[in-house]
């Protein structure tokens, strides 16, 4: 149980942005005719540490939340529970390279390399917003796992406006 957890959290970072002829089989959550680019504000110092997935498009499993490292990995952990209720924490470390500001490539377990871009940060780095070009992957996260309300409201318009169908959203629970 614990296994197929991870596998599937893996699995929706692994839905992180490729160059679009490579992504085919890969449901994507934008119109890729809009304009899409990553904050100016982002400071890699201020990313680093623990960050909860609030919202998400497509299935990404309970308890999900990363810790970005400075050493340049990315722990993805996911909560799971077994059929007598018993619940626990499985995490698994990707490597991340940064390929500019805002934007890294994350090495998944097939090899595969998948980008995911920071598209907003707000001012005090609490809420954050991760997507790709070809809208496969998107990720409202906080440093906690409630409240900031307007916070994620503030997500929710980015997503919007880079051309993301905000209907599509699921609050990760």
């Amino acid at each position: 149980m614990k296994q197929f957890a991870v596998a599937l959290a893996v699995l929706a970072l692994g839905a992180c942005a490729a160059p679009p002829p490579k992504v085919t089989t890969l449901r994507g959550y934008r119109d890729r005719s809009a304009l899409i680019g990553v904050t100016s504000r982002f400071d890699a110092k201020k990313f680093e540490g623990l960050w909860y997935v609030r919202e998400a498009f497509a299935p990404s499993g309970a308890g999900l939340s990363f810790r970005m490292a400075k050493g340049g990995a990315m722990r993805l952990g996911a909560t799971v529970c077994d059929g007598s209720g018993v619940c626990g924490t499985v995490a698994e470390d990707l490597p991340v390279t940064r390929i500019s500001k805002g934007r890294f490539k994350v090495a998944m377990p097939s090899g595969e390399a998948r980008e995911f871009w920071v598209l907003w940060v707000d001012e005090g780095f609490r809420t954050a917003v991760l997507g790709n070009p070809d809208g496969t992957f998107g990720w409202i996260v906080d440093r906690s796992t409630t409240g900031g309300a307007d916070r994620i409201k503030a997500a929710r318009e980015i997503l919007d406006f880079n051309g993301y169908d905000v209907s599509q959203l699921r609050t990760v629970k």
